[in-house]
């Protein structure tokens, strides 16, 4: 599978003229994009919406106010986005490692800051934290150059004639499309 930098511009434009800007990725801060991008792993966004909504509701969608949930009331709260219990445990385990990285407050610009490559291997070490969520994390919370693979992203290149683009490696389809673009937030975005 070939992707050029101009194949990859002419996309980039067609969509752009086609759809405009996005605006991707809702959430009011970092924190709730922190969230929500785990919140969104195997679930439509009108779900995690509603996780969203009782989050605030209770009055944690902050990290001291979730820190402060038992997990078991945490994954009550998010039962709308599926696999509750499961995304619990990687809530959990994010808050912890934000505690690790960003101090007592979990400060996510502070948690997400530093060597980009450094950064983006810790965060792949916590528990529920694969690539996509990363890179989701990096880009829309933290504003950091990094191209995100989705099911839409290897949809639209199977769709200009890159059918191989669906079961294609992760890191070598972000590489590809990194290497093809310049490095830019609002590009990637």
């Amino acid at each position: 599978m070939i992707l050029s930098a101009n194949l990859a511009m002419r996309m980039y434009r067609r969509l752009l003229a086609a759809y405009g800007p996005q605006g991707w990725w809702p959430g009011d801060t970092p924190f709730e994009v922190a969230i929500g991008a785990i919140l969104t792993q195997n679930t439509a966004w009108v779900n995690v919406e509603k996780a969203i909504a009782n989050l605030k509701r209770a009055g944690a969608l902050s990290f001291r106010g979730m820190r402060r949930l038992s997990e078991r009331r945490l994954a009550r709260l998010i039962r709308p986005s599926g696999y509750f219990n499961q995304k619990a445990k990687k809530l959990r385990a994010l808050l912890a490692w934000l505690e690790a990285r960003g101090g007592a407050s979990g400060s996510v610009r502070r948690a997400l800051a530093g060597p980009l490559a450094e950064v983006r291997e810790s965060l792949l070490e916590v528990h529920g934290i694969g690539p996509e969520t990363a890179d989701s994390i990096l880009l829309y919370a933290a504003g950091r150059p990094v191209f995100v693979i989705d099911a839409y992203t290897r949809r639209a290149l199977s769709r200009h004639g890159m059918p191989g683009a669906i079961a294609a490696d992760y890191e070598e389809l972000r590489a590809r499309f990194e290497s093809s673009l310049p490095r830019s937030v609002p590009l990637y975005n």
